[in-house]
């Protein structure tokens, strides 16, 4: 179908060009045709009609990963048994939990249920390339291929499927694949926002409904729910203002206010479909002296509303009451005063009043069916949709308090220190409007020392008098290795706080670290970063249960493998033993939310995986094999951390390592994506160590390389001779395998030829040697402990799509190395200014369509 919009758009001609490069690439994989005939090939094609190719290869990319999340979702459904529930599905969980555990199955089972906690965390870090345009095509095309599919072939609504089908692509072609214009986090905000309205908002009761059924497959329905609520929703987006100056206290009062709106309307709409079904009549069905108060008062206040209700309802005393409910809930969205709820625990209880009157009645069936959806719904997402969080840099702190305590509140105190001082206010107003669990988790950057964890409280001192001082869980984030060493130490100094007391004993003694992926790698290297990791985690479990502490870690992963990313539900079956706990919060960022929660089936099926990874990994047998395993093999995965972690600081710590990376990458080039509102680097300098991680990683994919999800590895795994070792390893330590799969996974990702030649763009050959040096000892020795014959032999689906994709990943490859051979030259000044900006508009094309053909960004 694209071929043809191609042919009808651009001409036959242009469908021709891209069928050679297409074929062209495709024979360099099988060595029939050289890189430098595709070089020759791509050289020789005006730039216009290079920039239409990019164009061409970057949609196939779009339709291609649209048409395997339908394969998948296709798959998923036939897969779907009761009586033999998928792999890694919270049926599953449950069934091994039951059969492990013995005689003791079941009570073990309803303590991991009941403290069982999912907390996903939307962040609006930079790593969705796709503009909303686009997202919002994919989708129209995606609801076009479901009645495709639905249709009989050969019948008028195939045709008429087919006929929008093509519509729909050519409307995608002519959707420009860039942004002209920065976002600001509003538009992020409501970005994200969509996969809320699209699917998560009606997902989430129908897997509370899974687990409910696995626990209890008679009764659920027609009994009081077994299953929890366990997934809470928190987003940074508009609430993270660490190195974003366009975050400000507008801002976040602003997202709230926004998202508060997406679920008032949510909730609305649930609640009035429910009322219309629910016409049980009052002598059949008879209400409950609650229900029956509930109206009266009702009535009382609101006679008129109440009239209208009852008249076009006589005697059908459940119905009334939800669609008072559902007027309520509009008044709320509409900030009516008078009849808006107070708090979402009081329509809560509305909805507990209509399911208690109808079991009382015998309806049980209308008690815990489509009612109980809604207050699962409501119970998951209140009135604030998700939990803004506030995250800040501690140096940000430090120089406010400091200005404070100098000037006082009255002194002519910087821009900063009052936005910091508002933003504690925004808080309070957040939390006076919607309620504490709306707003109250405020994030750290850079802790160092228990002193930036008093910082927030003595600056909300500053900020508020005492009885208008927002609750505050103030949360360190430790991000370096020296910092992830140091994190017992400083939760020592946290709990001497007297704040931290007092909220010890207001939450039951929960406390909340959050531990850095993205930084903690881009310091040490993947491997080292990935033992220290595991370590910290280790050593806060213990830390914990000397104190009698409820700890919670929270993930800060990436997306990409770099940065911590990977399948989350084996990232966690291989966490540090205690370190779970029935608890998993992580950050789900960029291109992750929309390949996880932009279509129904594959956002439950997420949330499934995550779900019986949380309940496995909680499980007393495999916490003993994770900790049996890293007993017998930890002194040998030392020496591969120490190995691997001096071969990559003395590759980036080398002389001119900065500078050559830009020249090798289109590292510069990335801020003109326009990815989102934040910049890429902390500050005015130009060093590594200011770069943040996300355009590290970016612009290392776009390179075909991935260093930063392997380099080193080689080097550490030659550090211990006996392979026969490291292949028990493998076997037998889930971290030490997960860290080897997912090096697997990027080398797969690299192309070593390709590769060669965005190399040689910074004209240091030392450095273009070593690089692939340690890529080739990697991959010899990751297949040699895997036992593996090629990169993914063991995940054949996997590497299919890996296989299918890469040549057309190469030609958009060879696309932007033409771009960027131009534009690194030595004549680079001499080109004109139009030439100029086709070639950096070819380049961009063509980062856009390396980021769908790979699937991540950073």
């Amino acid at each position: 179908m694209l071929g043809t919009v191609l042919a009808e758009s651009g001409g036959e001609d242009l469908l021709a060009d891209v069928e050679k490069l297409r074929h062209a690439v495709i024979g360099a994989r099988d060595g029939s045709v050289s890189g430098e005939e595709i070089t020759a090939l791509v050289a020789a094609w005006p730039l216009e009609r290079a920039k239409q190719v990019a164009r061409a290869f970057t949609v196939y990319f779009h339709l291609a990963n649209l048409a395997e999340e339908h394969q998948r979702m296709r798959t998923l459904r036939e897969r779907d048994d009761a009586d033999n529930p998928p792999r890694e599905s919270l049926a599953a969980a449950v069934r091994a939990v039951r059969e492990g555990a013995g005689d003791a199955g079941g009570r073990h089972l309803d303590e991991l249920v009941a403290g069982m906690e999912f907390h996903p965390v939307f962040t609006a870090h930079p790593t969705e390339a796709r503009r909303r345009a686009v997202s919002t095509s994919i989708l129209r095309i995606s609801a076009q291929l479901d009645d495709w599919h639905a249709a009989h072939e050969g019948s008028t609504a195939a045709a008429e499927a087919h006929r929008r089908l093509l519509e729909e692509i050519d409307l995608l072609w002519r959707t420009s694949q860039l942004r002209y214009t920065r976002l600001d986090p509003l538009d992020e905000v409501r970005t994200a926002l969509a996969v809320f309205d699209e699917t998560i908002f009606s997902v989430i009761p129908h897997v509370y409904r899974s687990l409910d059924r696995a626990l209890d497959p008679e009764g659920t329905g027609v009994r009081p729910p077994r299953a929890v609520p366990f997934v809470r929703y928190g987003s940074w987006i508009g609430g993270d203002r660490d190195g974003n100056p366009f975050v400000t206290h507008e801002i976040t009062r602003e997202a709230m206010r926004i998202q508060s709106e997406h679920v008032l309307r949510g909730l609305e709409t649930a609640a009035e479909r429910i009322a219309r079904t629910i016409t049980a009549y009052g002598n059949l069905t008879p209400a409950s002296p609650a229900l029956l108060d509930a109206l009266s008062s009702a009535r009382a206040g609101q006679p008129t509303l109440l009239a209208e209700i009852s008249e076009r309802s006589p005697n059908e005393p459940h119905r009334q009451l939800l669609l008072y409910a559902t007027a309520r809930l509009r008044a709320t969205r509409e900030r009516d005063a008078d009849l808006a709820y107070p708090a979402p625990e009081s329509f809560l209880a509305d909805l507990r009043v209509v399911q208690e009157s109808l079991a009382a009645a015998g309806a049980d069936r209308q008690a815990y069916g489509e009612l109980q959806h809604l207050i699962w719904q409501a119970e998951t997402f209140g009135f604030h949709l998700a939990e803004l969080e506030i995250r800040q840099h501690s140096e940000v702190h430090a120089a406010a308090l400091a200005e404070l305590r100098e000037q006082g509140l009255d002194g002519e105190l910087s821009d900063r220190t009052r936005e910091v001082l508002d933003t504690i206010r925004v808080i309070s107003w957040i939390q006076e409007r919607f309620g504490v669990e709306a707003c109250r988790r405020y994030i750290v950057s850079f802790t160092r020392s228990a002193d930036d964890i008093a910082a927030v409280y003595a600056l909300a001192e500053y900020a508020l008098p005492a009885d208008r001082r927002p609750v505050l869980d103030v949360i360190p984030l430790f991000e370096t290795g020296a910092d992830l060493d140091a994190s017992p130490k400083v939760l020592d100094g946290m709990l001497e706080l007297p704040q931290m007391q007092a909220r010890l004993e207001q939450s039951g003694r929960r406390v909340e670290v959050m531990l850095g992926y993205s930084d903690s790698a881009k310091d040490v290297g993947p491997v080292s970063a990935t033992l220290r990791l595991y370590d910290a985690q280790a050593r806060l479990a213990a830390w914990a249960r000397r104190h009698d502490v409820r700890l919670t870690l929270f993930h800060g992963r990436g997306g990409s493998l770099g940065r911590g990313g990977g399948p989350a539900s084996r990232a966690l079956l291989a966490q540090a033993p205690g370190s779970v706990d029935g608890r998993f919060k992580v950050t789900e960022q960029g291109e992750v939310i929309f390949a996880r929660y932009g279509q129904a089936d594959l956002a439950r099926r997420h949330i499934e995986q995550v779900g019986h990874a949380v309940l496995m990994a909680s499980t007393e047998d495999v916490q003993e094999r994770e900790r049996s395993a890293a007993l017998k093999y930890r002194e040998h995965a030392d020496t591969i951390a120490a190995a691997a972690q001096e071969a990559y600081l003395e590759l980036i710590n080398g002389d001119g390592f900065a500078a050559w990376f830009s020249r090798v990458s289109p590292l510069e080039e990335l801020g003109e994506l326009r990815l989102g509102s934040r910049p890429a680097r902390r500050g005015a300098a130009r060093g590594l160590g200011d770069l943040r991680a996300i355009p590290w990683v970016f612009a290392w994919t776009q390179t075909r390389v991935n260093l930063p999800g392997w380099y080193g590895l080689g080097t550490g795994l030659a550090a211990v001779t006996d392979v026969s070792l490291l292949q028990a390893a493998y076997r037998e330590w889930p971290m030490f395998a997960s860290l080897l799969d997912n090096a697997e996974m990027s080398l797969a990702k690299t192309d070593r030829t390709i590769a060669e030649r965005y190399l040689a763009l910074g004209d240091r050959p030392e450095l273009s040697e070593r690089v692939l040096a340690e890529y080739d000892l990697t991959r010899t020795l990751v297949l040699r402990v895997t036992g593996h014959t090629r990169l993914l032999e063991s995940r054949k689906v996997l590497s299919r799509a890996v296989d299918l994709r890469n040549p057309y990943v190469d030609a958009l490859s060879h696309l932007q190395l033409r771009a960027l051979e131009a534009l690194r030259s030595e004549d680079a000044g001499t080109l004109s200014s139009e030439d100029q900006q086709h070639l950096e508009r070819l380049l961009l094309l063509s980062v856009n369509g390396v980021a769908a053909g790979l699937q991540n960004t950073g």
